[in-house]
């Protein structure tokens, strides 16, 4: 599959500044309004879980600058990785900026050491499962107790 890159630019940035935490209050409200995620049935990540040397944030930024989405990876396990926060803002959606995103995702998990990626999501987020399978990512059985999840997803990561 070829994916034209979008005119982003994505950087790694301290998941306590009022970028990130603006970000990430999107994505909740969004997966809120989606499907009513409730954070009291989610696994529970920190600020923390994404500082290196185990965890990375990510900012997505539009041809101007402005922060259009994020995602971060945390180690889990020796060698294992997760994907957690992946979220573009509707204004940057169905310019491959998702896709630049996960790219960016899976590099950072290497980076921080991993050769397996992990992720989990909710069917109703139908895009998002799109995108993983067309990126090689498999359905496997759940890896965690995320009672807002429907898929879990794993892959191998290459460097």
């Amino acid at each position: 599959m070829t994916v034209e890159k979008p005119p982003v630019t994505i950087e790694a940035v301290d998941p306590r500044s009022s970028e990130a935490r603006d970000l990430v209050a999107s994505y909740l409200a969004e997966i809120q309004k989606t499907f009513g995620y409730d954070t009291t049935r989610a696994v529970p990540v920190t600020d923390e879980d994404f500082d290196p040397p185990t965890g990375t944030f990510l900012v997505v930024r539009d041809e101007r600058g402005a922060a259009v989405g994020c995602g971060a990876v945390r180690l889990v396990e020796s060698g294992t990785a997760e994907v957690k926060r992946m979220w573009v803002s509707p204004s940057i959606r169905g310019r491959g900026a998702g896709w630049a995103l996960l790219e960016a995702l899976e590099a950072a998990a290497v980076g921080l050491g991993a050769t397996v990626g992990v992720l989990d999501t909710n069917a109703t987020l139908t895009s998002a499962l799109a995108l993983y399978r067309a990126a090689g990512w498999q359905e496997v059985a759940p890896y965690n107790d995320n009672a807002e999840a429907t898929h879990w997803f794993r892959k191998e990561l290459t460097g």
